[in-house]
C-alpha cells in the first residue's frame, strides 16, 4: 500500500533518536533539519520503505544517510558493528565521488573526530564497487567488508552472483536507490528491480529508500521501488521558489533574416551569462552544444576563452570530468551540454539554467532547471529561449504546467523478457531454485507483476536449451531444468564467467559505414540508421542519398539528385514531446479556436493568452497572430479535432496529419497508416514525422481516409507487428535484446566481439528464431521494446479508440500551399540541404503567400 505523508515530524522527535555524536556533528553544520529530513529520517529509523521526491539540492542524499549513519554509530559505540554490509547505496552514475564525499565520507570522518575527542574510537567503513573497481580493491573488500557499499545497478547484479561476496550481503538492512526517476524509465531500472527482489530474498527484509527528482505519477515510482510491499511517500517537489520564463531574442519570429536571429540569439545568451555568476545551457543535441560554444567564442573572443566548456556523451570521460571539476571550482562562466548534466552529480554553484528550445516534458524541464539554485533555500532560476512559433506555444504551455505543478507521466517498461533471461541465469548461478518459487520472487517486482506463466516458461525453455537448432548457432543451454522435480540450476563450468563478463542492459552502438556499391561515402550513427526504411532520403557530407538496405554495419545507398530529404540529420537525437504535454497543447489550441469562433476581438484573446500562459505581451501577440493566420486560412487542429490537410508540391501529392500527440505516438500512427495504404494500393509511400504531426507523400493519389478507416484500435498491435517486421529498427533492437539475453556474447574467454560482428550474428540468429516461432521470447521482446518503449503504441491505440468513438472529429482540408501549422513539418526534411538563410527566406515567402490568401478571403 502506498501512503503519502501529509505532515512532517517535529524536530524534538528527530533529535531524540540521534546519537549524541551524530547530534553534535549535525548542529555544528546545520541550524535546523531540512524538510526532507523532517519527513524522512524517522521513517527510515522505523524501518519503513520510503520514497523521497524533492528538487535537486534538496538534501535527499543526506536525509537517506542520516538515519543509517546514526544506527551504525550506535552499533559502533556498543562494539556490535560486524564485518558485513549493512547498507547498499545504488546509483545510475559512476561519477559519485563528490556527492558521496559531501553526504557520507565527510560526515563520517567528522563524527569520528568528535568521538576521538571524547576518547571513543569509531570505524565505519565505506567502499565503492563499480565496473572500474580493481581486483585488489575487490579482494580488500572481502577481507574488510564495507559497512556501506556504493554501487551501480550492474555491479549489484554481479555481486549478487559472486559466491564469496554474497555471504556479506545476507544481513543487509537498507538499500538506497538514488536518481530513481532516471532508472525507472529504462531497462537498467527493470534490471535493478529484479536485483532488489534477489537481495530481499537473500536477507528476508530490507528497508528500501528511493530518492527522486520531480516525477509523476509518484505513486508508480514508489511501486517500482518496493514492488508488492508498503511504502511511504514524502513528496516535497515544489517547496523551492521558482523564477521561470519563456523568452525570445526577437519580438517577431517570422519576418526576420538569419543574420538577425543569429545576432539576437547570441547577444541574448551573452547578456544572460554576464548577468550571472555561472550559467548552464542545455541544447537538445550534441551538435547544437558544440555550435553554441563555437559561436560564443567567435562572437565574443574577449569574454569567452577558457571560461566556457562543452559537456556531452560523445566527449571523452576525462574531458567531461575536467569540465565538472572546473565547474565545481567556480572556474567556468558557462557550460553548454545536451542532456548529460540533467542528473544529480554535484557540479557546484549554478545560478541560471538556460534551455535552448523545448525540453519536451515538464519533468525534464524541472530536472534541468533544478540544477540552478542547488542549495536548499535558493531560487530555481531558468529561461527557455524559443526561436520559432511552434516552440513558443509548446514552451509556454510547458511553463504553465511547470508553474502549476502538473507533471507529465513517466513510462516504466514492463515484462522485459531479455532482462528476465539475464537475471534468471544470474539467479541460477547463485543457487538452485524450485520453478514456482523462482516465478514468485520475480512476480514481486513491479516490472514483472503482470508476467504470464507462458512468457516465463518460454524464457526458461530458451535458457535450458529446449531449442536444439539454436545450438547450430553456438547458443548453448545456460541452465538445467528438471521437468519432473521442477528444479533449476546453473549448467556448465563457464556459466559464471560468461554471466559476469556480459551482464548489463546498455546496448553497445557504433558508427555504420555508408556505401554506394563498394565505395564508402561516409558514416552514420546506429540510432539514425534504425529510423531509416527503404526509400528514405537523407543528407551526408552535403550530398543527398536514398537508403536501400543495411547489411551488418554497412548501409547501402544510391545518390538522390531530385528528392528532398525525408529524414533530417538530427532526427535520431530529437527528444520526443511527452504525450501528456502534447494533449495539454491540443487543449490550449481548442480554447483559442473557441474564442475565434465566438468572434472575440484581439484584445480579449490576448488577455486570455496572458492569463492562461503567463507570457509577456510580445509572446502573446506572436501566439495570437499565429492562431489567427491558421484560423483564417484553414482549420485549427486540437485535442478533439484531427485535421488532415491535402496539397500538391513539385508534382508530389502530400497529406499532412495534424496529430499533436508527440513523436512516439506519431511514429506508430504514421507507420500504421502507411502500412494500410500499402495493403490498399500496393505501393510504398514517403513518411515524415515530428511531434505536431506527420505527412505521407506519393507521386499518385493516396487513399488516406480508406486507410485510416481500416485501422481499428483492437487490431493495432497486429498491424504494427507486420508494419515493423522487416524494418531496420526491429533488426537493431533484436540485437540489443539478444545481447541482453546472453544469446550473443560481447565477451567470451577474453575475446571481445565487435558491434559489427554482433550485428551479423544477430541477423543469422533472427532467421533461426523465426523458424522456431514468430513469438520466440526474445523476438517478442524486441517487438515490445520498439512499440512500447521507443514508440508509444498504448496512446496511439487510445487515439484510434477516440476516433472510433467520435470523440476526435476528422476534418479534411485542401490547399494549394501548406497551412501555417504545417510549415515546420513540411520544411524539416529540407533543412539539411538548405542554408539557414534559405530556410528563413522560405518560411517568410510562404508566410507572405498565406497572408495574401487570407487578405483575399477577409
Amino acid at each position: 500500500m502506498i501512503t503519502f505523508l501529509k505532515e512532517s515530524y517535529n524536530e524534538e522527535n528527530i533529535i531524540k533518536i540521534l546519537n549524541p555524536l551524530v547530534r553534535t556533528w549535525f548542529f555544528s553544520k546545520f541550524k535546523e533539519f531540512s524538510l526532507p529530513q523532517k519527513y524522512g529520517v524517522l521513517e527510515i529509523h522505523n524501518r519503513n520503505n520510503i520514497l523521497i521526491s524533492a528538487p535537486t539540492g534538496g538534501t535527499k542524499t543526506l536525509t537517506a544517510f542520516l538515519s543509517i549513519i546514526n544506527e551504525l554509530v550506535n552499533l559502533a559505540e556498543k562494539n556490535e558493528l560486524q564485518d558485513k554490509v549493512y547498507c547498499i547505496y545504488c546509483s545510475p552514475l559512476k561519477s559519485l565521488n563528490n556527492d558521496i564525499y559531501i553526504n557520507l565520507i565527510n560526515p563520517l570522518s567528522e563524527i569520528k573526530k568528535i568521538a576521538k575527542e571524547q576518547g571513543k574510537d569509531l570505524e565505519i567503513r565505506v567502499a565503492v564497487r563499480t565496473g572500474d573497481t580493481t581486483t585488489t580493491e575487490k579482494a580488500k573488500m572481502l577481507r574488510k567488508p564495507p559497512h556501506i557499499l556504493i554501487t551501480t545497478p550492474e555491479s549489484l547484479a554481479i555481486i549478487l552472483s559472486s559466491y564469496k561476496f554474497i555471504e556479506l550481503l545476507k544481513k543487509v538492512e537498507w538499500c538506497v536507490v538514488d536518481e530513481i526517476h532516471a532508472l525507472a524509465e529504462n531497462k537498467r531500472g527493470v534490471h535493478l528491480s529484479l536485483s532488489l527482489e534477489r537481495l530481499e530474498y537473500l536477507t528476508n527484509k530490507i528497508t528500501r529508500i528511493g530518492l527522486s527528482a520531480t516525477i509523476a505519477p509518484i505513486e508508480k515510482i514508489a511501486e517500482f521501488l518496493v514492488g508488492t510491499r508498503d511504502c511511504k511517500v514524502a513528496d516535497i517537489s515544489f517547496q523551492k521558489k521558482f523564477d521561470l520564463k519563456v523568452i525570445s531574442p526577437l519580438p517577431d519570429l517570422i519576418n526576420i533574416t538569419q543574420n538577425e536571429i543569429h545576432n539576437s540569439l547570441y547577444n541574448l545568451l551573452d547578456n544572460l551569462i554576464q548577468e550571472h555568476k555561472t550559467t548552464l545551457i542545455f541544447t537538445n543535441t550534441r551538435a547544437g552544444t558544440e555550435r553554441v560554444v563555437h559561436h560564443l567564442k567567435e562572437k565574443f573572443p574577449q569574454k569567452y576563452t577558457e571560461n566556457i566548456g562543452a559537456h556531452h556523451g560523445s566527449l571523452s570521460k576525462t574531458h567531461r570530468l575536467n569540465i565538472e571539476k572546473r565547474l565545481r571550482n567556480g572556474e567556468l562562466k558557462a557550460v553548454v551540454c545536451s542532456t548529460s548534466l540533467e542528473l544529480g552529480i554535484d557540479i557546484g554553484y549554478v545560478d541560471l539554467v538556460v534551455c535552448l528550445g523545448s525540453p519536451k516534458s515538464v519533468a525534464r524541464f524541472l530536472q534541468r532547471a533544478g540544477r540552478a539554485g542547488h542549495a536548499l533555500h535558493e531560487t530555481v532560476k531558468s529561461r527557455i529561449i524559443v526561436l520559432d512559433r511552434d516552440d513558443l506555444i509548446e514552451c509556454s504551455v510547458l511553463l504553465k504546467y511547470a508553474t502549476e505543478k502538473k507533471i507529465d507521466k513517466i513510462h516504466i517498461p514492463g515484462n522485459c523478457l531479455d532482462v528476465l533471461a539475464q537475471q534468471i541465469d544470474g539467479m541460477c548461478i547463485q543457487q538452485k531454485w524450485e520453478l514456482n518459487e523462482l516465478f514468485s520472487v520475480i512476480k514481486k517486482s513491479y516490472c514483472y507483476k503482470n508476467l504470464s506463466k507462458d512468457d516465463f516458461m518460454d524464457v526458461i525453455n530458451y535458457l535450458s536449451g529446449e531449442y536444439s537448432n539454436l545450438e547450430d548457432r553456438n547458443i548453448y543451454a545456460k541452465i538445467w531444468y528438471d521437468k519432473e522435480t521442477k528444479m533449476l540450476g546453473k549448467r556448465g563450468k563457464l556459466g559464471r564467467m560468461i554471466y559476469m563478463t556480459n551482464i548489463g542492459t546498455i546496448p553497445e552502438e557504433t558508427n555504420v559505414k555508408v556505401k554506394i556499391g563498394e565505395q564508402i561515402v561516409g558514416t552514420l550513427d546506429e540510432a539514425f540508421l534504425e529510423r531509416l526504411k527503404r526509400g528514405d532520403v537523407f543528407v551526408l557530407g552535403g550530398e543527398t542519398y536514398e537508403f536501400l538496405y543495411a547489411k551488418g554495419m554497412v548501409a547501402y545507398v544510391k545518390t538522390s539528385v531530385n528528392k528532398p530529404p525525408t529524414v533530417p540529420s538530427w532526427f535520431s537525437e530529437m527528444l520526443p514531446l511527452s504525450f501528456d504535454l502534447a494533449s495539454d497543447i491540443g487543449k490550449f489550441r481548442r480554447y483559442i479556436e473557441d474564442l475565434f469562433v465566438n468572434k472575440k476581438n484581439k484584445q480579449e484573446i490576448i488577455k486570455f493568452i496572458n492569463d492562461y500562459l503567463y507570457v509577456e505581451d510580445n509572446a502573446a501577440n506572436a501566439i495570437y497572430e499565429y492562431f489567427r493566420e491558421q484560423y483564417l486560412y484553414s482549420e485549427i487542429p486540437n485535442d478533439k479535432k484531427l485535421v488532415i490537410e491535402f496539397y500538391n508540391q513539385e508534382g508530389k501529392k502530400y497529406v499532412v496529419f495534424h496529430s499533436l500527440f508527440g513523436r512516439r505516438v506519431n511514429d506508430v500512427l504514421s507507420r500504421a497508416v502507411a502500412y494500410a495504404i500499402a495493403r490498399l494500393q500496393h505501393r510504398d509511400v514517403e513518411i515524415g514525422i515530428n511531434d505536431n504531426g506527420f505527412y505521407i507523400a506519393s507521386l499518385r493519389d493516396i487513399q488516406v481516409l480508406r486507410a485510416l478507416n481500416l485501422l481499428k484500435s483492437k487490431e493495432l498491435d497486429e498491424v504494427m507487428k507486420l508494419a515493423i517486421d522487416k524494418t531496420e529498427v526491429l533488426k537493431r533492437r533484436f540485437r540489443h535484446c539478444a545481447t541482453r539475453a546472453l544469446m550473443i556474447l560481447r565477451e567470451y574467454k577474453g575475446h571481445r566481439k565487435r558491434v559489427g560482428r554482433q550485428q551479423v550474428s544477430s541477423m543469422i540468429l533472427l532467421s533461426a528464431v523465426r523458424r522456431i516461432s514468430e513469438d520466440f521470447s526474445i523476438l517478442k521482446e524486441a517487438r515490445r521494446e520498439v512499440l512500447e518503449d521507443l514508440m508509444d503504441i498504448e496512446n496511439a491505440r487510445n487515439v484510434l479508440k477516440l476516433i472510433e468513438d467520435k470523440k476526435i472529429e476528422i476534418k479534411q482540408v485542401h490547399h494549394s500551399i501548406p497551412s501555417p501549422f504545417a510549415l515546420n513539418l513540411v520544411l524539416q526534411g529540407y533543412v539539411d540541404v538548405m542554408k539557414m538563410e534559405d530556410k528563413i527566406e522560405f518560411l517568410r515567402r510562404m508566410h507572405n503567400m498565406i497572408l495574401a490568401k487570407i487578405g483575399k478571403n477577409e
